[in-house]
């Protein structure tokens, strides 16, 4: 057939995955960004020379430590339990993702409790898991006569429990993980609590770790270490689990001089402590001014803190504060969530740059 070009058969897209959207968050040049949780310092200045001259020492010509045992044992130590119960990967998303490939699969299921990381639901399904969502309360707490009647009737392989929650900045109780660990445990399940923002909050799930249970808690250094750029994040876990997860990582996925970094971090501990502290009370300093502006806030046990205006469409609200160079997240298409924005807690001269605009577009909304 002359001048006709006939296309030549080609591999479609995975069914689930050709309905799927891609996980996204604006990136845009603006004065003040406050939208992905980042931490809004750098890391202190010795880490940083210290790195300088670690990787001179490099041999960049070989692999790296495929097990990534010394960056494992000084996360076990840092952590208080054994380098068997410690997995790391490139950002505590390729933790989930390793978890999901070892635990889920056709014929699995994964309970999530919405609204919460989109990304628990997001690699469950890239790992061809069925995901059961379990909605929270109006203060986005969780119903636990639901959840253990919603554990009963699914059976998921594996459960997510994010606490503190993004993006509402919820912190469960420990006794809400007592029993839904009792709950799958019983079913024999894996419950995975997701914190990734836990050195904010005032509790954790890690001392809870025990050979006999089937409880994993994933961390990341991109919040509190101020090391977004480095993606790294590990999880601390029963050796078993652990043990699975290195059958589906794939090999070298750390390399070295993240490796290095991730060790050199946890010598700066202090000063990760002092950061923490200081964000706290600026998030609560950012929680009293809000108090005195036309929204709604919830309480946060994070880096964030989740809002909604009272009056005006969120949408709109966030176009206005764009327009003035301040960059928050816009959630509304969380379930549960129409309306609602979140603030990342930044300095101090940020966190006033976005009062001061927002303040601005709340009183021109109402109008």
């Amino acid at each position: 057939m002359t001048g006709v070009t006939v296309p030549e058969p080609r591999v479609t897209v995975r069914e689930n995955v050709a309905l799927m959207e891609g996980y996204h968050s604006p990136q845009i040049d603006v004065r003040v960004r406050l939208n992905t949780n980042e931490s809004p310092v750098m890391p202190p200045q010795a880490w940083l020379g210290a790195l300088q001259a670690a990787q001179n020492q490099i041999a960049w010509n070989r692999y790296p430590d495929r097990s990534a045992t010394k960056l494992r044992a000084a996360i076990a130590q840092h952590e208080g339990v054994a380098s068997e119960q410690v997995f790391a990967a490139n950002g505590s998303n390729e933790v989930l993702q390793a978890v999901m490939l070892a635990f889920g699969g056709p014929t699995r299921k994964a309970l999530v409790f919405e609204p919460t990381y989109a990304l628990h639901s997001h690699i469950a399904r890239l790992a061809a898991t069925e995901v059961v969502a379990a909605q929270r309360c109006e203060d986005f707490s969780i119903d636990l006569t639901h959840a253990i009647d919603t554990l009963a009737a699914e059976r998921p392989a594996v459960t997510f429990l994010c606490s503190p929650n993004n993006p509402t900045g919820t912190v469960d109780a420990p006794e809400c993980t007592d029993t839904l660990l009792a709950e799958v445990t019983v079913l024999g399940g894996l419950l995975l609590v997701d914190e990734a923002y836990g050195q904010f909050a005032t509790h954790s799930a890690i001392g809870m770790i025990d050979e006999a249970r089937p409880l994993a808690v994933a961390r990341t250094y991109s919040k509190t270490w101020s090391m977004a750029a480095a993606r790294l994040g590990y999880l601390i876990a029963p050796s078993w689990v652990v043990a699975a997860l290195d059958k589906v990582a794939l090999p070298y996925h750390l390399d070295s001089f993240k490796q290095i970094a991730g060790c050199l971090a946890l010598e700066y501990h202090t000063e990760m402590s002092q950061r923490v502290a200081e964000l706290t009370k600026e998030r609560e300093r950012l929680a009293v001014a809000l108090g005195s502006l036309e929204v709604q806030q919830w309480p946060s046990g994070a880096n964030f803190i989740l809002f909604r205006p009272n009056h005006g469409d969120g949408q709109k609200v966030w176009e206005e504060l764009l327009e003035r160079s301040v960059l928050v997240r816009n959630c509304a298409s969380w379930p549960n969530l129409s309306g609602c924005l979140r603030v990342t807690v930044g300095t101090k001269t940020e966190n006033d740059a976005f009062l001061s605009a927002l303040s601005d577009v709340l009183s021109e909304v109402k109008q």
